[in-house]
C-alpha cells in the first residue's frame, strides 16, 4: 500500500501535536521454571531469569522510538501470577519474590513489572491467601511491583470472602504507604474476567495459556481522536462521529503493529496482542473525559456521558480490529480519574461522582481507576464498592476492576500527588450507607445464567 504525502503529515501531526504514543510495550515471561520450595532460590531464579530474558527489552523500544519517531512511553514486563511459581514453598510470605521482581526490572530499566497477582474467582487456596496477605508489604518495599488479584468472573461468580479479603488488604496497603500519599494502592488492582495479555498496569500478568515468551503492545492516542472530533461540525449526526473515531482507532492501531510486530522480530520473541485501549495522560489534550466533551456532552459526568463513552468504546474497537489480526487485551477506553485532566476537572467542578463513574464502567474496558477516596473509609464501604463493580463485570460478561486509593489523613478537598503517568488525584466524596451485615455474610455470589453457555 502506498504511503502519500498527506498520510505522513498526518501521522507527524498526530506524534508531535495530538499526544500519539505507544503507551507500552510489555514482555510477558513465563516464570514457571522458577518454582522451588526455598524461597529465597526461588527469588533467586525470578531474578536470573528476567535479567537474562529482558535484558535487550529497553535498548530495542528506545532503538524503534527513535526509528520510527513514535514515543513509546513505557517498557514492562508481566509474569506469572507469583501465587502460582510460589506454591510449592513453604513459606509463610512471599514478599522476597516481589522483591526479587523489583530488582530485577530496575537492572534492566522498565518502569513497572506485573504480576504479583492471585487468582481466586472460586476459591482461595493456601497458597493464595499467602500472596493476598503479603501484598500490602511487598508493595511498601518495592516501586516497579504491581500486584492483581482476580476476584470474580462469568463462569464462577464472584468470590465474595476474598473481596472483603481484599477490602482490607486496600486498607492496609494505604496505611503502609501512607507517607508517600498512599501509593501502595495506586499499584493495586481488583479484577473481575481479568485477561491473561493485558499490557497495561496494574493489572498485566503473563496467563497460563501464554507461550514462554510474548510482546505485548499498549497503544494509545486519546489527544489524537479528541482532534479529528473537535474538527467535526456541531451538525455532525452520530453516525459520522462514530465513523471519524473508527477512522481513527485504525490509524493508531495500525502505528502499533508496525511497532509490535518489529519488536517482536528484533528481540526473537512470539508477537502476542496489540492493546488499542485509549489511556489518558495528565498532559493537556490527552484525555478521555475531553473526547465526551468534544462528542457534546458539555462536561464529563453530565447527562448523556454513559451513551457517550458506549460509543466511544464500541468505534474504537471497531475500528482496531480491522487493523490487526492480533487485537487483544482490554482495548477500548479507560477512565482512570487521576491519569486524566478532564476527568480531574469534572470532579472538581461537581459533574463527576463515584456513583456516574460506576454507570460508566458498564461500557467503559475496565472499571473504578486510580479513586482516591477519604483515608477514615470503612472496610465495609470498600467491600461494597468493590462488589458493584465486580457485579457489572459479572453479569454482563466483561472485565471490570477496581483500583481504589484511601487517602490517610486527607479528606474531601484534598489531592493525593503522584507524578508522571499516575498523575494527580481529587479525593472523592463516598455513599457512607454500606452497613455492616452484607459485607460479613461471605460465601460465593453464583454465577449468572448467561455463564451455561456450553
Amino acid at each position: 500500500m502506498q504511503i502519500t504525502p498527506a498520510e505522513i503529515s498526518e501521522t507527524l501531526a498526530m506524534i508531535s501535536q495530538q499526544n500519539l504514543d505507544i503507551r507500552t510495550i510489555t514482555l510477558g515471561l513465563s516464570l514457571r521454571s522458577c518454582a522451588h520450595e526455598d524461597i529465597e532460590v526461588c527469588a533467586r531464579r525470578i531474578y536470573d531469569k528476567l535479567t537474562q530474558a529482558a535484558e535487550h527489552l529497553v535498548p530495542t523500544a528506545d532503538q524503534l522510538a527513535r526509528e520510527f519517531g513514535i514515543p513509546i512511553v513505557n517498557k514492562r514486563l508481566s509474569v506469572t501470577p507469583i501465587a502460582e511459581v510460589a506454591a510449592a514453598t513453604r513459606a509463610d510470605d512471599f514478599t522476597p519474590l516481589a522483591v526479587a521482581l523489583d530488582r530485577a526490572g530496575k537492572e534492566v530499566g522498565v518502569d513497572f513489572v506485573g504480576g504479583f497477582s492471585a487468582m481466586v474467582q472460586k476459591g482461595i487456596s493456601a497458597t493464595d491467601a499467602t500472596l493476598i496477605s503479603s501484598i500490602p508489604q511487598a508493595l511498601a518495599v518495592t516501586d516497579r511491583v504491581c500486584s492483581s488479584v482476580n476476584v470474580a468472573s462469568t463462569r464462577a461468580g464472584i468470590n465474595m470472602d476474598a473481596v472483603l479479603l481484599m477490602a482490607r488488604t486496600i486498607l492496609e496497603a494505604a496505611q503502609l504507604t501512607a507517607d508517600r500519599d498512599s501509593i501502595g494502592c495506586a499499584k493495586l488492582v481488583v479484577f473481575a474476567n481479568a485477561v491473561e495479555d493485558n499490557p497495561f498496569m496494574a493489572g498485566a500478568f503473563h496467563g497460563s495459556g501464554e507461550s514462554e515468551a510474548v510482546i505485548n503492545v499498549g497503544v494509545s492516542g486519546p489527544g489524537v481522536v479528541r482532534a479529528v472530533l473537535s474538527d467535526l461540525p456541531a451538525t455532525a449526526d452520530i453516525t459520522r462521529v462514530a465513523e471519524a473515531v473508527k477512522a481513527t482507532a485504525f490509524k493508531i492501531t495500525r502505528a502499533g503493529e508496525l511497532v509490535a510486530r518489529e519488536a517482536s522480530r528484533r528481540l526473537g520473541v512470539q508477537m502476542g496482542i496489540l492493546d488499542l485501549s485509549l489511556a489518558p495522560t495528565p498532559a493537556v489534550g490527552d484525555s478521555v473525559a475531553q473526547i465526551l466533551e468534544a462528542m457534546g456532552v458539555g462536561t464529563c459526568g453530565g447527562p448523556g456521558t454513559t451513551a457517550a463513552l458506549a460509543l466511544l468504546n464500541d468505534a474504537v474497537k471497531k475500528g482496531g480490529v480491522m487493523a490487526s489480526s492480533s487485537v487483544g487485551g482490554l482495548s477500548g477506553a479507560f477512565i482512570p480519574v487521576s491519569e486524566d485532566a478532564g476527568m480531574i476537572a469534572a470532579v472538581e467542578r461537581g459533574a463527576l461522582s463515584l456513583e456516574k463513574l460506576e454507570a460508566m464502567t458498564c461500557v467503559c474496558s475496565v472499571g473504578l481507576d486510580m479513586i482516591a477516596v477519604p483515608g477514615d473509609i470503612d472496610v465495609e464501604t470498600i467491600f461494597g464498592i468493590i462488589a458493584d463493580e465486580m457485579a457489572i463485570g459479572v453479569i454482563n460478561s466483561k472485565t471490570t476492576a477496581v483500583r481504589l486509593i484511601p487517602a490517610m489523613g486527607k479528606g474531601v478537598g484534598d489531592y493525593l500527588e503522584f507524578g508522571g503517568l499516575l498523575g494527580r488525584a481529587p479525593i472523592m466524596e463516598v455513599n457512607r450507607f454500606a452497613g455492616t451485615v452484607f459485607a460479613h455474610r461471605g460465601g460465593r455470589f453464583p454465577a449468572p445464567l448467561n455463564s451455561l453457555k456450553n
